[in-house]
């Protein structure tokens, strides 16, 4: 029973840092990468698609996005969804492909997208905080119900608490590379 919870908050606190990874990649620092286009969705024959399931992505050199739609059609569609986005970036459509050159950032910018960065990792870190109380609750409740010894609980909580603290500090260096990256020049 007390295995299954530890095994339940481990699977639970990778979820919240996958997807801390995967929200810290949709931040534009300064190069192109394809994955600062995954929260832009077009409209694909009356669906919301991301673009990159409606076109291939390719960065062919560090600060240039090219979008080759699979569809001609989708070119003014797919140039529309990103001067409508909060990327900031004006989409050059020359008919066949779209390209987007990724122009150096600010200073205020780097540190604008540095405390949006800070917060989406203290959320991310609430997250996990949220999931050990879960995982303690449980047990506690096991306890109440005398499944379980009161200090195998206590030992059970040790190891929820280890796992907590390696997914906080796994956290910690996703927002240190983070930031590294968006601050450099």
């Amino acid at each position: 029973m007390s295995e299954q919870v530890i095994q339940n908050v481990k699977e639970r606190m990778d979820k919240a840092l996958q997807n801390l990874s995967r929200e810290l990649a949709t931040v534009r620092a300064g190069r192109a990468q394809p994955a600062m286009l995954d929260k832009v969705t077009v409209e694909y024959y009356g669906s919301p698609m991301p673009i990159n399931q409606v076109a291939g992505i390719t960065t062919p050199e560090p600060r240039l996005l090219v979008i080759s739609p699979w569809e001609k059609s989708m070119l003014s569609e797919i140039e529309k969804a990103i001067q409508k986005s909060d990327l900031g970036l004006n989409p050059a459509n020359d008919g066949s492909v779209i390209r987007l050159s990724i122009p150096v950032l600010t200073e205020e910018r780097r540190q604008e997208l540095v405390k949006q960065v800070r917060k989406m990792a203290e959320e991310a870190r609430v997250a996990i905080r949220n999931i050990r109380r879960d995982g303690n609750d449980e047990l506690k409740k096991a306890e109440k119900n005398g499944d379980v010894s009161e200090d195998e609980i206590r030992r059970e909580m040790d190891k929820i608490q280890q796992v907590t603290d390696k997914s906080i500090a796994q956290v910690d260096k996703l927002l240190e590379d983070k930031e590294k990256d968006v601050t450099q020049v």
